[in-house]
């Protein structure tokens, strides 16, 4: 439980970084960094159950990193207050959410 939690504020923090520093996406403060951290989250489960594991951004390959900017830019439509990104800032932001996932744990162990 408490690493679930520790990823998704880690998650929203670099969400928010992303935003700041990345054109093409905007997130809403921290609460809607964390909304989204969610959805995002749920919305890349979803996709792992219905097409399988090999297409997750864990496997950090180039189908995970595309499914990783579909991911982020379906998010948009479900929580529009707080995420806008254009198709290239999903992409940016699947680039930079990967480079800070493969440094950072995420993951109490």
């Amino acid at each position: 439980m408490i690493g679930a939690i520790v990823r998704f504020v880690v998650s929203a923090l670099v969400l928010l970084l992303v935003g700041y520093l990345l054109p093409g996406i905007s997130v809403a403060g921290f609460t809607g960094a964390l909304i989204a951290a969610i959805v995002i989250a749920l919305i890349g489960y979803a996709a792992e159950a219905i097409l399988g594991t090999r297409i997750s951004p864990r496997s950090r390959g180039f189908v995970g990193f595309i499914t990783a900017a579909i991911v982020i830019y379906l998010a948009q439509f479900i929580i529009p207050s707080y995420l806008s990104v254009s198709l290239l800032g999903s992409l940016l932001a699947a680039f930079v959410i990967g480079l800070v996932d493969a440094f950072i744990p995420t993951e109490l162990r």
